[in-house]
């Protein structure tokens, strides 16, 4: 469904508020370039701190540990052995 398109204002501080009519879409990061002439205001979906670990290339092989203890735990049969201290 195309949304109509709205028209604001720069303030005096160089900020834009966004209309309420677009709130319940509003992300609250955005990553904003120019393209053609046009500024472009791209949601960005923010991987919180605590999570950030998860994506890091050095830390594969315990990501794929634990997708593989998901997928016991869906099955109802967790070996948590690959997890004890060694």
């Amino acid at each position: 469904m195309k949304k109509e398109a709205k028209y604001v204002k720069i303030d005096s501080r160089n900020r834009v508020t966004i209309p309420k009519q677009l709130a319940p879409d509003v992300s609250h990061l955005y990553k904003i370039y120019e393209k053609s002439g046009k500024i472009i205001l791209e949601p960005v979906q923010e991987i919180p701190k605590e999570e950030q670990w998860l994506f890091d290339p050095k830390n594969k092989a315990i990501v794929d540990e634990l997708k593989e203890a998901l997928k016991q735990k869906a099955n109802r049969s967790i070996d948590l052995s690959s997890f004890e201290e060694k």
